[in-house]
């Protein structure tokens, strides 16, 4: 009887793209609400493909936005660190398909496969990464430089060398309330950007690497 092959490698990707074993896979409209603050945590998610909007709302009714999320991104991931309700709401940035895992099910996984560890692991430092970036920016960057920044990352530049379109949706004020500043100061900079070339509006907001000129000129 021929043994089972146990040297063959596990595939993350491949893990994530089917249903089943404590996994699901759903679709969400532009707008629609994958999990609310304060809702109870036991899953993680995995954008496969689309944009999440993470916002946070204050005892007294203000909402900051505290990320935009691409494809290939978790979120979620609170609830293995004990987190029992969810600490920000997650909302469909663009048309979604996202894998809900459950906790049990995500534990199982991160203690049986070390490539699967691996790939959660370099996540979560990226993560790490982008937040320290965030708050330098906020701390040492002009309202204009942050507005170039945003607008880079929402665009997913440096990923697969250039930029995409970004999703016209966006509104001034949603831009407004990642960088920290007014909306009015957001319109006159994006008029500045178009002027000079470095956005256009055609059918959706494009950005282009020119944009770079921003965060690099002192």
């Amino acid at each position: 009887m021929k043994k089972a092959d146990h040297t063959k490698p596990f595939d993350s990707k491949a893990f994530l793209q089917v249903v089943g074993d404590g996994r699901t896979i759903k679709t969400y409209r532009t707008g629609s609400i994958v999990f609310a603050q304060g809702d109870p945590a036991g899953s993680v998610f995995y954008i496969q493909s689309g944009k999440v909007k993470l916002s946070v709302v204050s005892a007294r009714g203000k909402e900051a936005v505290i990320a935009i999320l691409n494809e290939g991104f978790f979120f979620g991931e609170g609830c293995l660190a004990g987190q029992t309700l969810r600490m920000a709401t997650a909302r469909a940035f663009a048309p979604c398909s996202i894998v809900c895992v459950k906790k049990t099910r995500m534990n199982e996984i991160l203690r049986e496969q070390p490539a699967f560890s691996e790939t959660f692991i370099t996540h979560l430092l990226t993560r790490n990464i982008r937040i320290e970036e965030d708050l330098v920016d906020q701390l040492f960057n002009s309202s204009e430089k942050r507005l170039a920044r945003t607008l880079l990352l929402l665009a997913n530049f440096g990923k697969e060398g250039r930029p995409e379109e970004v999703i016209p949706t966006i509104s001034q004020a949603t831009l407004a309330e990642m960088i920290g500043t007014t909306r009015s100061r957001v319109s006159f900079f994006l008029n500045k950007f178009r002027k000079l070339g470095f956005i256009e509006y055609n059918g959706g907001l494009h950005v282009h690497t020119s944009l770079l000129n921003v965060i690099l000129h002192d």
